[in-house]
């Protein structure tokens, strides 16, 4: 993986998983003494950090290309590590994310929360079966948080290296645990405009899926200010373009393809740009009918309704709008700075992945 022709995006993505299996091994053995039920945690952790695109990853790797190649295959190994890292905060987060908004499915399987619920009713335990999910998926969440940190301080590169990535580590985390709580709060509200939809969108989501996996790996490479400037000026627009993709098959994306049910964004009551921008451009009636519907149990033929009330009100057409003047101006940005030309290449071919991906 030395030059962008010779780059392959699935190569990629199967060499993290055998990152993240060969350190869940390593786990695995060192937490066998506390027995079947420490073994039952470490298995959830196999499934939580199972398939996905691994853009974190990708990100990473090539915000580290964005500042110099490795020097030496063992030099390769440690960047995988530590960019395999942000693929277990990402993990933690689906996870808790998945409690927050009572989802059944994550990828096509049962949420983490509903499959402990499950092992916990057909076992015939005491208490609450839906408590101890949530209980359990919480701990996974967190175990999975723990590694993460774990996993990108021991990756091997050298502490001068890997101390300022931390620095961008720490504020990343930060940025998503209060993007969350925005998301609930505004949803909790249930009067979210657009402006406060892109401020969510944006700490939520798009700083810790682009910008901040660019910087991590550019201070793991020691790259200088003016560096990781150029790549904040590519990766956030990129980010929020990629979440505005995301809410759109929230609402419109085939099951089959996504792994979640059909318009599960509407019955699970997020407050996305799509649905402010909605709510914005539609007759007083109509608005209000969309509203009542957020956040509750909706059937096949309500869905399909809803979705052609977004239709009408003209949210999708200017979702797309935004996510194509986004994504020109993430590709502006990268193409004026001064980048390696095998990293600009294959940061303007994850901006087309990224934003026009049907998963």
């Amino acid at each position: 993986m030395t030059s962008a022709s010779s780059w392959d995006a699935a190569e990629f993505r199967d060499r993290v998983r055998s990152v993240l299996d060969e350190f869940v091994d390593e786990q695995a053995a060192r937490l066998g003494p506390l027995g079947p039920d420490g073994s039952r945690l470490v298995a959830a952790s196999r499934d939580a950090t199972a398939g996905g695109k691994r853009f974190r990853a990708m990100f990473c790797h090539w915000g580290f290309r964005s500042v110099r190649t490795c020097r030496d295959a063992a030099e390769e190994d440690h960047l995988f590590r530590a960019a395999a890292s942000l693929e277990l905060l990402h993990a933690s987060a689906l996870v808790h994310d998945d409690i927050m908004d009572a989802s059944d499915t994550r990828r096509g399987r049962p949420a983490t929360h509903r499959r402990f619920a499950a092992e916990h009713r057909q076992a015939g335990h005491r208490g609450n079966p839906e408590q101890y999910g949530a209980a359990a998926a919480i701990l996974l969440g967190d175990l999975l948080l723990c590694w993460a940190d774990e996993m990108l301080r021991t990756c091997g590169l050298p502490h001068e290296a890997v101390h300022p990535a931390l620095r961008c580590f720490d504020a990343m985390r930060t940025e998503v645990v209060l993007g969350q709580f925005l998301d609930v709060s505004v949803q909790a509200r249930g009067d979210a405009d657009v402006a406060q939809s892109m401020q969510v969108l944006r700490y939520k989501s798009a700083k810790y899926s682009v910008e901040r996996p660019l910087l991590v790996g550019a201070a793991l490479a020691g790259g200088p200010d003016r560096t990781s400037a150029e790549l904040s000026a590519y990766g956030l627009p990129l980010g929020e373009a990629f979440q505005l993709r995301d809410d759109l098959l929230g609402v419109f994306g085939d099951p089959e393809v996504t792994g979640k049910p059909a318009g599960d964004d509407l019955a699970e009551g997020k407050r996305t740009v799509l649905v402010a921008l909605a709510l914005e451009a539609l007759p007083p009636g109509e608005a209000k009918a969309l509203d009542d519907s957020l956040g509750r149990p909706l059937s096949d033929r309500e869905i399909v309704e809803l979705q052609r009330v977004i239709e009408r009100s003209g949210a999708h057409a200017e979702v797309e709008r935004r996510i194509e003047a986004l994504t020109a101006r993430s590709l502006a940005a990268v193409d004026a700075a001064d980048l390696p030309p095998e990293a600009r290449d294959t940061l303007r071919d994850l901006a087309a992945a990224a934003t026009q991906r049907v998963v």
